[in-house]
């Protein structure tokens, strides 16, 4: 937490009822020794007082553009911040900050700093998967804001879905690795990452496949991108991803493997997080097979193992990145893949656990590294667990230059 030893912190704290949470975030900055300064807006106060923020914060809460003691706090609070997290993030403020729009102190704020800005999203599910709040998601990460996605869980109403503010642990960590200067510390680096589940045709119209979405890979990439990497996404599913990112389409294990044959020798790094097929048919009928027919029989032969091609052919210099999705003896069996495929980190989930692996918006992890070391990431929205496994990249390359 060294990180935060006299920097400045502006925390921006919308209308929404996260605010709460917003309590505990401003408690552990500061604990960590960071200066922080509160930004509350007006529909905040409907949620939360700014006397608390007040007794909490390293300075008198800041809630108005028109300030007696200082004739212009927008300029002041953003030149002088080392980063701006605002939690919660309100569909409102996300959309003022995307347009440029400044109608109060924190967006006045927001668009008048150069510093590194976090932005925590809250709000019901039917918004935060609305197609406006999503774009304007979508700009602010291509602008480099780094955006903590909302966790899964209980929300005001009683409703559960997506939108729920992502735990004060998940946002503090973004703020220290903001402030720690991992925000460019891949820069130079060629990355290849692999997402999706690979579908396996059977006839016309039917396919096999599973259950994977691609949201880690996706994270993983974009998180790459963040920090100065050269990216290539080969990917199985139709998802936006950030300008800048080379992305390849494919669909079966075959193509992913051509795919990954032509990109990854050049690669400093290859993640493959994408679940292909361990098997497919030997035969693919050119039309739909009709079930008047009777209930055909359908003989399998393996896929090609790509990870396991990687590992044989990888390249001195290259960071070799293995997924293993269990459901018993998670750690154990990933070790065991580890060592057979020559792998230098393998991240491990149990994808029978609640809020874990495929479909998800969050992700537990365990990172297994070849020297042996383990470490734990909790459940987190899946950016996050993409950046401690980019942590671990970056930790491996930093071992062999020392050597």
């Amino acid at each position: 937490m060294n990180a935060f030893r006299d920097r400045r912190v502006v925390l921006g704290v919308s209308g929404g009822i996260a605010a709460y949470k917003a309590v505990e975030v401003c408690r552990r900055l500061v604990d960590a020794g960071a200066f922080v300064s509160t930004i509350l807006t007006e529909d905040a106060h409907r949620f939360i007082g700014p006397v608390t923020f007040s007794a909490l914060s390293s300075e008198p809460v800041h809630t108005s553009l028109w300030d007696d003691a200082s004739p212009i706090p927008h300029t002041r609070l953003g030149q002088n911040a080392d980063v701006i997290v605002v939690a919660p993030a309100t569909a409102r403020i996300i959309a003022a900050y995307a347009t440029g729009s400044s109608y109060d102190l924190l967006t006045a704020t927001l668009i008048a700093t150069r510093a590194p800005v976090v932005i925590c999203p809250a709000m019901h599910t039917e918004m935060w998967e609305h197609p406006a709040v999503q774009h304007n998601i979508a700009v602010l990460r291509s602008r480099g804001v780094i955006v903590v996605d909302p966790q899964e869980g209980r929300l005001a109403g009683g409703d559960v879905g997506a939108g729920r503010l992502a735990d004060p642990d998940t946002i503090v960590g973004a703020v220290e690795g903001v402030l720690s200067g991992r925000g460019r510390d891949m820069e130079g680096m060629n990355i290849t990452v692999t997402a999706g589940g690979t579908r396996e045709p059977i006839d016309a119209v039917r396919v096999i496949a599973n259950r994977s979405s691609g949201k880690q890979g996706y994270a993983i990439a974009e998180e790459a991108h963040k920090r100065g990497a050269s990216v290539t996404l080969i990917s199985t599913v139709d998802r936006p991803t950030l300008p800048g990112i080379s992305l390849v389409e494919v669909e079966t294990a075959a193509q992913m493997l051509q795919a990954v044959e032509t990109h990854a020798p050049a690669s400093h790094v290859v993640v493959m997080t994408a679940a292909v097929a361990d098997f497919r048919p030997v035969h693919t009928a050119d039309g739909k097979i009709k079930k008047q027919n009777g209930i055909p029989e359908i003989a399998l032969e393996a896929t090609p193992d790509i990870l396991a091609a990687l590992g044989t052919a990888k390249p001195e210099h290259q960071v070799l990145v293995g997924f293993a999705a269990e459901t018993n003896d998670v750690v154990e069996n990933a070790r065991g893949k580890l060592k057979r495929k020559n792998l230098d980190l393998i991240v491990a989930n149990d994808v029978s656990a609640p809020g874990v692996g495929f479909g998800h918006s969050t992700n537990a992890v365990t990172i297994i590294s070849a020297d042996g070391s383990e470490t734990f990431v909790p459940l987190a929205d899946k950016h996050s667990i993409a950046t401690a496994v980019l942590d671990s990249v970056v930790a491996v390359r930093s071992a062999r230059r020392s050597q």
